[in-house]
């Protein structure tokens, strides 16, 4: 998908650079002082999920439930279309976090480049690996998936379940990596393709 594209789709709320312990709107309209942002999160911030991947903060919102107010960091994430309300003070728990560093990037890009591992084990279990890696939001685990699945398409006749994984996994990671680097995803994943497809030949 195309960046410019995305990023105007996510731009169409008009955020602004105000800070995350700015003023919000709670579920009655009325404006209240939100608390400080712990992890300094801002609306109109690209981060990461890792259930959902990419996404951006739209906002900071304060709601009633059951007579507490409570913070939200609302996230919405273009490829799905769909918006997820994530309490401020859950979200290093559930492993939100800041996109990586260009860094972290080229050490994804070092994974790729390595030997694939060669487990021992059923493809039920190896199954369930790739998912918990795909999902964790740690981009050197989707790297080391994405090249291990790959490794077992370039050697044996790939099952559906394996193609799923290996897409979802290309895709996170070529997702995070176009924010990161100003592209868009189709060329980050040809490129990060041929690093793997170089390293099986």
């Amino acid at each position: 998908m195309n960046l410019e594209f995305r990023k105007s789709e996510f731009d169409s709320a008009d955020q602004s650079n105000q800070k995350p312990n700015s003023l919000s709107v709670q579920s009655d309209g009325v404006l209240a002082e939100t608390p400080d942002n712990p992890l300094e999160f801002a609306p109109g911030e690209f981060v990461v999920y890792p259930a959902h991947g990419v996404g951006q903060i739209l906002a900071i919102e304060v709601q009633t439930i059951a007579g507490a107010c409570l913070e939200f960091f609302v996230i919405y994430f273009v490829k799905s279309k769909m918006s997820l309300r994530v309490p401020t003070q859950k979200a290093s728990r559930v492993g939100m976090r800041k996109l990586s560093s260009s860094a972290t990037i080229e050490r994804a890009r070092l994974v790729l480049s390595e030997t694939p591992r060669r487990a021992r084990t059923n493809w039920s279990q190896l199954a369930r690996d790739f998912e918990t890696k795909i999902k964790s939001g740690d981009i050197i685990a989707i790297a080391e998936a994405t090249r291990d699945l790959c490794r077992r398409s370039a050697n044996s006749e790939q099952s559906y379940s394996e193609r799923q994984l290996y897409t979802a996994a290309l895709d996170r990671l070529a997702a995070e990596v176009a924010m990161v680097e100003g592209i868009t995803e189709d060329k980050v994943a040809l490129q990060l393709e041929g690093l793997l497809l170089s390293r099986v030949r």
